[in-house]
């Protein structure tokens, strides 16, 4: 205790003020170990790493703004083996947001679209990368009021700056106003500097990039904004057989 009254004017001075919650632990278990001082040292200092390593995971986990249960540990692939679970697991590495690259998830209502696009956005918050999952026509609506007053390029730069930007539910909702230049920016600015990953519903056979592999066709005011996503890995989420 007179240890950590000593060190406590100075751990905080230095910002390691956090020490101090492993400090009495640590201090019991060099001397019953007889642990050299630069051990014991090495053993606080992982200590402190761990420790802002997990605040700077919270900040990014509360920042992304997704619901932190929705894991790839949580998600029943066994309800939908149809499902690519390999190249579900390689969007998890994270590769494609450190090439700048994108991604699609796509397929009907009800087959884990969303669930896997804040999936794959906490496994990018684990390793390190600063994520925003968002439903597309909140992220619209949000741009539309920064017009009304004046906070249009502040708001703007919100969906710019993360290293992942996950739009959800991409093209359900028909773009109103300046909806589709909106969009058109947030994707234009984003192009070849950070990556966006799209979750969107489809039912018949045209894909936003003119492929026929199984997406809603786009709207004619859409498809200058997805031209600008397409190259994007892709996932057909179908529908399980029951």
């Amino acid at each position: 205790m007179e240890l950590t009254h000593q060190l406590t004017p100075m751990l905080r001075t230095l910002r390691l003020s956090g020490i101090l919650e492993t400090l009495d632990v640590r201090n019991r278990q060099a001397v019953e170990q007889q642990t050299s001082f630069v051990e014991f040292l090495t053993v606080l200092l992982q200590d402190e790493v761990e420790r802002r390593a997990q605040s700077k995971l919270r900040l990014r986990l509360r920042r992304a703004a997704f619901d932190p249960t929705k894991t790839l540990e949580g998600f029943d692939f066994s309800f939908n083996p149809k499902l690519n679970k390999a190249q579900v697991f390689d969007l998890a590495t994270c590769q494609f947001i450190e090439r700048h690259e994108n991604a699609l998830l796509y397929g009907p209502t009800g087959v884990g679209k969303s669930h896997l696009g804040q999936a794959l956005a906490h496994e990018a918050c684990r390793r390190g990368f600063d994520v925003l999952f968002i439903d597309t026509a909140k992220m619209l609506s949000h741009l539309a009021g920064g017009r009304a007053d004046g906070t249009h390029e502040p708001r703007l730069a919100r969906y710019t700056r993360p290293d992942l930007l996950v739009l959800d539910d991409f093209g359900l909702k028909p773009l109103r106003g300046p909806g589709a230049e909106d969009l058109y920016d947030v994707i234009n600015e984003r192009y070849e500097k950070a990556s966006i990953l799209l979750t969107r519903a489809c039912c018949s056979t045209r894909s936003i990039t003119g492929r026929t592999d199984g997406t809603t066709c786009h709207p004619a005011r859409e498809r200058r904004a997805a031209n600008r996503a397409s190259g994007a890995t892709t996932i057909f989420a179908r529908r399980p057989c029951t």
